[in-house]
């Protein structure tokens, strides 16, 4: 069958919709069926996923390659303290500098890491190393400024890998797993390539917590519809002050050492209360107090008193 010419300036029937449009030929199709979607009201594509830009922003990306830097000066003070030699130095910076966007990337199944993609994080690690080589960071100025700088770079990489992690489709359980590894995963392969336990599985500051706080608030600011960037900034302000609040403070999360003490400290309170305290330890008298007399000890005996004397208190 013939397809049927439509001139100019006539109107031509919309599929599906049963009547003809008033739109000339050619024009675009306004009715609701047919009207674009604007970017911010599409529906996730499937799940939990949530539609991102696909950059970030500059700055966010100085600062990331500023903590690569940083990291890699703290890896290198790892390899000064274990006595390592250049090749260490070198090795234990592009670990923490890098591992953990590393393993993030291969987590998503985006293509190549980011890290070996870009050669400025290579080159910023190495130098992180060098720096380490030559400068020791034992004055209190620069250890604090080496603090400062890696909350602010644990909040930012924290918020990067829960934003990367959403981009991707994931959900938000993935977003804040991926989140935290990003911001810790790298000190967490570094302590155990020099063979100690990792730092964040205890008796030290908070520092995975604060990066759990950066990844979920990323993820919460973007579930409710905020902009993405904005998200960057907040996670990373609330990752770094949760940061520095926890050095400040000597915030630390307890041990199962620390319950077995309190569980000590019930035992003998009980036993305090119930009268036995002796039983654990020797009295001791009070220092400075003369203890009071014995009864009858100021009592001459009968038989000591000699013929004819008085005995106490006789005129």
């Amino acid at each position: 069958m013939p397809t049927p010419r439509v001139q100019a300036g006539q109107t031509h029937p919309q599929p599906g919709h049963g009547t003809p449009s008033s739109q000339p030929l050619g024009a675009a199709c306004r009715c609701p069926h047919h009207r674009p979607v604007p970017a911010g009201e599409r529906p996730p594509s499937g799940g939990d996923a949530v539609t991102l830009p696909d950059t970030l922003p500059e700055v966010f990306r100085v600062v990331d390659l500023s903590g690569v830097l940083l990291n890699g000066i703290l890896g290198g003070l790892i390899a000064r303290r274990k006595n390592f030699d250049v090749v260490g130095f070198v090795v234990l910076a592009i670990l923490t500098a890098t591992a953990g966007g590393i393993l993030r990337d291969v987590m998503i199944q985006a293509g190549p890491p980011f890290a070996l993609t870009d050669p400025y994080y290579l080159y910023a690690a190495c130098v992180g190393a060098l720096v380490a080589w030559f400068a020791r960071f034992e004055s209190r100025p620069a250890r604090r400024l080496l603090v400062v700088a890696d909350a602010v770079v644990l909040g930012t990489w924290a918020a990067t890998g829960a934003y990367k992690a959403l981009n991707a489709g994931l959900g938000v359980m993935p977003a804040l797993l991926l989140g935290c590894i990003t911001a810790v995963g790298g000190s967490m392969i570094r302590d155990v390539s020099v063979g100690e336990t990792p730092a964040v599985f205890g008796g030290n500051k908070l520092y995975a917590i604060p990066a759990f706080c950066a990844a979920a608030t990323q993820v919460a600011v973007v579930r409710l519809g905020g902009n993405a960037d904005l998200a960057l900034l907040a996670a990373t302000c609330v990752g770094a002050s949760l940061c520095l609040l926890a050095y400040w403070r000597s915030w630390k999360l307890p041990v199962v050492s620390d319950r077995e003490r309190r569980r000590m400290e019930r035992q003998v309170s009980e036993v305090v209360g119930a009268g036995r305290l002796g039983v654990l330890r020797r009295r001791r008298p009070r220092v400075g107090v003369v203890p009071p007399p014995a009864p009858g000890a100021g009592v001459v005996p009968p038989a000591l008193v000699a013929e004819g004397e008085a005995g106490p208190g006789a005129e």
